[in-house]
């Protein structure tokens, strides 16, 4: 049946001319019982009427004795929630393999389980000068992958072991599948022109969105590695059944030496769920505590802004209908999480840092940060938004005693670096119809840092332009008729105005 934007004149006339001689008919028979003052009609579609403008249709009734402007929705916005995991660790160089597994599941919470999982990783490899001038090494973001796939489903997943690792997903024109291809890849890596690569020798896993029988929960739909900044994003196969994901890209921004390698800078993603746009960027800044460091910093939060970006599609059947030419960059998102090792310290001498750790006094300790600084004066990330912390520094611990900072006189072993503990893995937000759940760190000592994680929800906008006449379904039968069904005739055998709705939009 094919529903179409407005309703035909045909559907107002009809249910003008029912709906004035229904109550006519009832005020003639209220009159001649003599019961005028007591008689109201059974149904006013003044109960349902939203207060909008007048409609044009017809050149509009006059007389104002009926308006049906609530009956016409052009297209019909309906809102859900989604649950969003969103966390972030700095593994130091460290591989998971062989004596250096680690278990995810105490970071990733599964027993508050979301239905989408972006994890942000920096330094997946040590950052030294091969690793930073030379060639990927896509091995190590797959073992991240697998291990990621591993504690998601329980299980060892194929699907990804057999993938690219720079997986987007796509779509064909025709919607019952998804793809993961390696082909949407904008990287800024070393130059600045971002452009689709040429996807003729594509090399896809397909996934039927309408199979029900996935061997996995979970499915990997975005990966991407710069150097040693990696994003994993991870969606509960019921999102991909229930709602349109489209328009997945990725694009990396190198701002480390010389402003243009990849030591530092970020990785982010763009996608689209149904009608809201979301993206995340996992990002690495400038280290350092020195007086002046958090000016690098701020610089390049200005740099990955600036040259983040993600080319639209422009095929006829582009699922934005508020498609446009130039470039999709960051702010222009509905929804935007920002998180990484961002690096940022404390205005405070080390000794008396270790002070409020050692009282458990977060609020003091964060008078003193210097990302909470720069919210607030609008240094950067004017209008963001963070989290309470209410937690310990993330950062920096002792490799040889995993449960102690660096530094700090006592037991230090020699030439362990002196560095005062701060909070600098961390994850913000922009954007309305987002709401912050928690925010937290875990402790698993497989590096000098602690991970990180936020549970959010958020909203998600469905656009449905093929939603007929309010969705009658969903009106109380008592709102309708207060005791006859769908196809039921009133106690006069005149037709009910459901029944008479009903009638026209199945002739359709």
């Amino acid at each position: 049946m094919e529903v179409h934007k407005k309703m035909p004149i045909r559907y107002y006339r009809r249910l003008r001319s029912w709906f004035n001689s229904s109550n006519i008919k009832k005020e003639d028979d209220a009159n001649h019982n003599g019961n005028n003052n007591n008689i109201k009609p059974s149904f006013s579609l003044y109960e349902i009427e939203d207060g909008g403008e007048e409609d044009e249709i017809d050149g509009g009734y006059g007389g104002g004795d009926l308006s049906l402007g609530s009956l016409e929705f052009d297209s019909c916005i309906l809102t859900n929630k989604l649950r969003v995991f969103v966390g972030t660790w700095n593994v130091a160089g460290r591989s998971p393999i062989g004596s250096l597994a680690v278990d995810l599941e105490d970071w990733l919470n599964l027993k508050d389980a979301a239905d989408i999982y972006v994890l942000g990783f920096q330094e997946i490899v040590p950052l030294k000068t091969l690793n930073v001038i030379g060639a990927e090494d896509q091995a190590v973001a797959t073992r991240w992958n697998n291990l990621i796939a591993k504690t998601l489903n329980n299980k060892t997943c194929e699907l990804c072991s057999s993938c690219p690792n720079s997986t987007p997903l796509s779509r064909l024109s025709c919607d019952n599948y998804y793809y993961y291809c390696n082909h949407i890849n904008v990287d800024d890596n070393n130059n600045n022109n971002n452009s689709l690569q040429n996807d003729s020798n594509r090399e896809c896993c397909r996934i039927n969105r309408r199979e029900n029988n996935y061997s996995n929960e979970y499915a990997l739909v975005a990966s991407k590695k710069m150097v040693g900044v990696f994003v994993s994003v991870w969606m509960n196969r019921k999102v991909l059944q229930k709602w349109r994901v489209s328009n997945v890209r990725v694009c990396s921004v190198a701002c480390g030496v010389m402003g243009y390698l990849g030591n530092k800078g970020s990785v982010a993603v763009s996608m689209s769920i149904e009608g809201t746009s979301l993206c995340f960027v996992a990002a690495h800044l400038a280290s350092g505590e020195k007086k002046g460091d958090e000016g690098r910093r701020n610089h390049q939060v200005a740099e990955i802004f600036r040259r983040t970006c993600f080319p639209r599609n422009t095929t006829k059947d582009d699922y934005d209908i508020n498609n446009h030419h130039h470039p999709l960059t960051i702010l222009g998102h509905d929804r935007i999480f920002w998180f990484g090792d961002l690096n940022y310290r404390l205005y405070l001498e080390d000794k008396h840092a270790r002070n409020l750790i050692r009282k458990q006094d977060w609020k003091g300790l964060h008078e003193f940060d210097q990302l909470q600084k720069e919210l607030q004066e609008g240094g950067v990330f004017e209008g963001w938004k963070e989290g309470n912390i209410e937690f310990a520094p993330t950062y920096k611990y002792s490799s040889s005693i995993s449960n102690r900072y660096c530094g700090g006189g006592l037991h230090t072993k020699s030439g362990e670096k002196q560095r005062t503990p701060a909070w600098c893995d961390r994850i913000l937000w922009y954007g309305k119809g987002i709401e912050q759940l928690h925010y937290t760190r875990s402790e698993i000592t497989f590096s000098d840092h602690r991970p990180v994680s936020a549970l959010f929800t958020t909203h998600i906008e469905i656009n449905s332009s093929a939603t007929p006449l309010l969705q009658l379904h969903k009106f109380q039968p008592t709102l309708l008729h207060p005791t006859h069904g769908v196809n039921k005739e009133d106690e006069d055998g005149n037709p009910t105005l459901l029944s008479l709705l009903t009638k026209d939009v199945q002739a359709c």
